[in-house]
């Protein structure tokens, strides 16, 4: 038999329905159970990681249950070796070892070769001295491990697409080439979370299984075909009257829509509309080049503890830009701002992409000399500013050396421009014609990528829109400044523009 092959006989041979009405028979795997553990153990490929999504009440936690068994005391079990089982709560991480351990309890050969120890959440394989452990993000007790496996419960819980306990489970596994990591979850409620990031990069990623249930996105709510794409057990352990029940429940009270359709369709849910999707952005993934010609940038001051943007743009080739994030937090307390916000910006600024301002703010005085050195390297046409915070920066723009017809006239560099309805309406028009005709080359720089994650689109009564929050700690500031980058960028004339409202004669034609 192959890998996969003894897995499925030992779960089959020697595991137990451990609760519900077929409480000790012998389990029976469903097809897409089957189907997930031989792309993981009979892949070609060399497999770190596999993700299984599908909708609640599927068979979740009693599936982890069974391959953790497979590597404690079954084909799968490697010598001296550890293993853990990772969850939000007390309870979830509870919850997988209880039901490891009623499956022992009811399998006298399974029972013989294993030592269950319930005060510390641990199951011994004697055989192999193999030690599992039941962890939880509440305990803090990810570190000092060194796990050949480790399986994630629910990983579609975590808001953000950074938390320190996975990251600190995912890290700990670096003593072993063979490592392998297991996330079986219902999908995170949006594009910004954990989950919703694994699931994206797996795509692209050929050592990672993904098996992903998920309902279309318009999907009727009584539609038993979506039910069926993301229930794969639907009818067999997963009950089809349950199911019909809260579907009706969701039709009837709107307000249950949204968590039917998380819950039970296993769709990601947005409370705002995305400015962008993952897929349009990531089309517009390639790499900007070095910054040549002239150059356009938008600036978006945040209060001096938060994050500042500067995005510039240099043309590429006739129609496309190159896009050059840039970004500042205040170098004191980083860590600490990355677990408030639950994002990595110590690790950005670490690999380069994040830039830490000396002291506990990001200074404007830091700030107008890194632009006036920007500025001296490269040939810049026009930088486009928020008003509001612009004159507390214009003293230091002088005081780094600018002129004062740099900074204010029709020639200057600066270029004033709002955030509000009236100005970022025809900056967004032209920022999706970019981004659609796929003319921005961003190079999936992470940050400005988190932003990407973060904009949602507000409207007014008259439909213009602006670039909101999806949530309080998000960050939006390089989308922002990239909006403002496109709306000064030049046109073939080069004649700054910023959107044909702009232009009288196009008023005129329009009436």
């Amino acid at each position: 038999m192959t890998r996969g092959e003894k897995v499925i006989a030992f779960i089959e041979r020697y595991c137990r329905v451990p609760e519900g009405k077929h409480v000790g028979k012998p389990i029976r795997l469903a097809k897409f159970q089957r189907k997930f553990i031989l792309a993981i153990y009979d892949s070609p490929r060399r497999i770190r990681r596999a993700y299984l999504s599908i909708a609640r009440k599927n068979g979740k936690s009693a599936l982890i249950a069974a391959i953790l068994l497979a590597h404690i005391c079954g084909p799968e079990a490697v010598t001296n070796s550890q293993i853990v089982s990772g969850a939000r709560s007390r309870d979830q991480a509870a919850l997988v070892f209880k039901l490891a351990s009623k499956m022992l309890s009811l399998s006298p050969e399974l029972e013989k070769v294993t030592r269950i120890v319930p005060s510390s959440k641990m199951i011994v394989g004697l055989a192999r001295n193999v030690e599992y452990k039941a962890l939880s993000a509440e305990a803090g007790t990810a570190h000092g491990l060194s796990p050949v496996l480790a399986i994630l419960d629910e990983v579609g819980q975590i808001k953000g697409e950074y938390d320190a306990f996975v990251e600190a489970i995912t890290t700990s596994q670096g003593a072993y080439d063979d490592a392998l990591l297991i996330a079986i979850s219902t999908q995170a409620a949006t594009d910004a979370d954990l989950f919703s990031t694994w699931l994206d990069d797996a795509k692209d990623d050929e050592g990672t299984v993904c098996h992903l249930y998920s309902a279309p996105e318009d999907c009727d709510l009584l539609d038993e075909g979506a039910w069926a794409a993301a229930n794969p057990a639907l009818g067999d352990f997963r009950s089809l009257e349950e199911m019909k029940d809260a579907a009706q429940q969701a039709v009837r009270m709107p307000s249950k829509e949204n968590s039917f359709r998380w819950l039970y369709l296993n769709q990601r849910i947005e409370a705002s509309t995305p400015f962008v999707n993952s897929t349009v952005w990531r089309e517009n993934g390639g790499t900007p080049g070095p910054i040549e010609g002239p150059v356009f940038a938008g600036l978006d001051l945040s209060e001096v503890q938060d994050l500042t943007a500067f995005v510039a743009l240099s043309q590429v080739g006739e129609s496309k830009w190159g896009v050059h994030p840039y970004f500042w937090l205040p170098g004191d307390g980083l860590v600490d701002k990355a677990r408030a916000d639950r994002v990595p910006y110590d690790r950005w600024h670490k690999d380069g992409h994040l830039l830490a301002a000396p002291g506990p703010t990001v200074s404007y005085e830091y700030v107008a000399t890194w632009m006036r050195g920007f500025c001296d390297a490269h040939d810049v046409r026009r930088i486009a500013f928020d008003r509001w915070n612009f004159r507390h920066l214009k003293p230091w723009l002088q005081s780094a050396g600018f002129a004062d017809y740099e900074v204010e006239g029709d020639s200057a560099i600066f270029k004033e421009m709002g955030q509000g309805f009236a100005s970022m309406s025809p900056a967004l028009r032209d920022f999706e014609g970019a981004l659609l005709r796929h003319d921005l080359l961003h190079g999936a720089h992470p940050v400005l990528e988190n932003c990407a994650r973060n904009a949602v689109v507000e409207m007014d009564a008259a439909g213009n829109r602006k670039l909101t929050k999806k949530k309080s700690r998000g960050r939006i500031d390089g989308m922002v400044a990239l909006a403002m980058a496109l709306s000064v960028s030049v046109d073939d004339r080069g004649e700054a523009v910023t959107s044909p409202w702009d232009n009288p004669d196009f008023k005129l034609k329009v009436g």
